[in-house]
């Protein structure tokens, strides 16, 4: 059997990521424990007995607010309610000192500090203390700041081609994870609310394996991000393991990571989802809301993209006219009107309400 990769043709660089833990003031601080909405479904190392040189190991923490401004819908005029974030340094003796503010939607704040500091802030009247998880090689750590959400829920209206089985009132929600793939959660999150994805083509579906996309429309914002990449996000045992309907962004290799994401096709062998995840690059920050027969649905005529098959080619759509060449050559593609972080919609929020 063919075990197939989820490839892009361009090349990404490195971070990595702190998880919190929900702390009682006053509690010293732990080493490393990386935990999923509230830590109870993976089961992580927490070292307690780790030499003192090592927890004081100097390291640089970027702290990264993905909060949206949501629309204040009980107000008749528009506006927004901010979440911006404070945040703390947590010291001995009960001692907290302010860092700094960090603005939403993608703001963030480096600090510099040692393995094993703690730090706290405070969403929805709700204070968190959790202390970053050691710093990777480069001496560096990564975290969103989430408090008890689930996640940020992003929605792909999608827009068929005539030739599809897809209606035209179709939504493809995304749940964005922030604990599992921080860096990777983060760069979708910015792609989205830059509009990188809207118009973008399925250019890659193939049945029981992927659908792949993630190269603009847009000529400038194509050529703006290409270089943009992200390092690899960090693994931990229990990890949690592709199943259909997760969402990964696709590279080339080590630090690849730019904008084209695949999703995990319903009817994936257990070898094949065995497989995704053995290539650093190739980690789950979102997964599919709702029933997964929307991805069954979108057009895979074509098969697979070269050399795997005949149909349409990643760097051909790179070029300037690579949106005529898909019309031209594969004029039956499904494609996204536009994606959007749905508490950033004031309609979409109070309809939801």
């Amino acid at each position: 059997m063919r075990v197939l990769s989820a490839t892009t043709l361009y090349i990404v660089v490195t971070l990595a990521f702190a998880q919190e833990e929900e702390r009682v003031p006053g509690e010293a601080a732990v080493d490393a424990l990386l935990a999923y909405e509230g830590g109870d479904q993976y089961d992580m190392p927490v070292e307690n007995n780790i030499d003192e040189d090592i927890r004081e190991m100097p390291m640089i923490v970027t702290f990264v607010n993905e909060f949206p401004n949501q629309p204040a819908t009980f107000l008749k005029i528009p506006s927004v309610i901010s979440k911006s974030i404070d945040l703390f340094w947590e010291g001995p003796e009960d001692v907290s000192e302010f860092k700094g503010t960090i603005a939403p939607r993608g703001g963030s704040f480096r600090v510099n500090t040692f393995s094993g500091h703690e730090f706290s802030y405070e969403i929805d009247g709700t204070r968190h203390y959790f202390p970053p998880m050691d710093a990777n090689e480069n001496g560096e750590q990564y975290a969103i700041l989430s408090g008890d959400v689930d996640g940020f829920l992003v929605r792909c209206e999608l827009r068929p081609r005539d030739s599809s089985v897809l209606d035209d009132t179709v939504n493809l929600d995304l749940l964005v994870n922030p604990y599992w793939a921080p860096r990777g959660a983060s760069q979708f999150l910015a792609l989205v609310r830059r509009g990188y994805y809207d118009g973008v083509c399925f250019n890659r579906v193939v049945p029981e394996f992927l659908v792949q996309f993630g190269i603009a429309k847009d000529f400038t914002l194509r050529n703006e991000w290409i270089g943009n990449t992200i390092p690899d996000d960090e693994t931990y045992e229990n990890y949690p393991q592709f199943e259909p309907g997760y969402v990964s962004f696709a590279g080339s290799g080590p630090d690849s990571r730019t904008t084209e994401i695949f999703i995990v096709m319903p009817g994936a062998s257990q070898e094949q989802l065995d497989y995704f995840g053995e290539n650093s690059w190739e980690t789950p920050f979102a997964v599919v809301q709702g029933d997964l027969e929307i991805l069954t649905n979108i057009y895979s005529g074509y098969g697979d993209m070269p050399p795997w098959g005949t149909g349409p080619d990643p760097s051909r759509i790179y070029d300037a006219d690579g949106y005529e060449y898909l019309a031209e050559k594969f004029p039956s593609l499904d494609y996204i009107d536009r994606c959007y972080v749905v508490n950033e919609e004031a309609n979409v929020f109070t309809a939801e309400l």
